[in-house]
């Protein structure tokens, strides 16, 4: 797998940034989130972002994915230049082509399983492909689940419905924020294995903000976030050597 890469053509990304600056604040209680983050994530990619608490991890994916605006630079996803969108057009963008798994799982408490992946659709006035839909909550292993309501379900369930829902309407990609961070570790790692499946198996594109080595070693790539500034990056991570990278940032 080619990997877009910092230094990599845009046209080769599926969400790219270049020289990304995100500031909250103005004059002595000014943050420079993001300080010039130029980076991109090829399709078919699960990558992963890291970095201390503060690093702009979160602000990174937030702005790629269309939910915050930059101060400065570009985000596309795709070929589409995110800044130039309205609130309206952005709203359909991050509906038709944007796919989100979050730490809560934003689950309708009473709708039943079935309505929570298709809920996506339904506000989209599509019916979507009953089969994709279908092959989708087999590969996540809740076929048999689809009548519950979230209270009747687990943790890794709710999240595994969570992550089907992002799947249904085959978004351009995935954009996940600690989807591992209300669970337990065997919970986690059902749910990494089933994102890194819809990577391997339905060409997803999955981009990951985490804390946790050894959920980062599901990723074809990592990056290393310090400050708001990229600062390293990692092919075919392991826990092991994503544990040792994190140490020499002293969090």
């Amino acid at each position: 797998m080619t990997a877009a890469t910092a230094d990599g053509p845009r046209d080769a990304a599926a969400a790219y940034t270049d020289d990304a600056v995100k500031i909250y604040g103005k004059g002595t209680t000014e943050v420079r989130a993001l300080d010039g983050v130029t980076v991109g994530f090829a399709h078919g990619e699960f990558g992963a972002i890291m970095g201390p608490s503060g690093s702009g991890k979160s602000t990174l994916l937030h702005c790629m994915a269309g939910l915050d605006s930059l101060t400065s630079g570009k985000a596309f996803i795709g070929d589409q230049d995110l800044g130039i969108l309205g609130d309206k057009d952005l709203t359909v963008l991050r509906r038709d082509r944007v796919g989100f798994v979050f730490q809560a799982f934003n689950l309708i408490p009473t709708l039943t399983a079935r309505e929570n992946v298709t809920l996506p659709l339904a506000l989209a006035g599509r019916k979507g492909e009953q089969g994709w839909v279908d092959q989708v909550v087999g590969t996540v292993g809740l076929t048999d689940r689809m009548t519950h309501r979230p209270s009747e379900l687990s943790g890794g369930q709710q999240q595994r419905v969570a992550i089907a829902r992002a799947l249904a309407s085959r978004p351009q990609i995935i954009f996940a924020d600690e989807p591992t961070g209300n669970l337990d570790s065997r919970s986690g790692a059902e749910v990494l294995g089933f994102l890194r499946r819809a990577v391997d198996e339905m060409g997803q594109t999955v981009v990951m903000v985490t804390h946790d080595p050894g959920a980062a070693s599901y990723a074809d790539r990592v990056l290393f976030l310090a400050d708001g500034r990229l600062v390293d990056e990692m092919p075919h991570p392991t826990s092991a050597r994503v544990l040792d990278r994190m140490k020499k940032f002293g969090d």
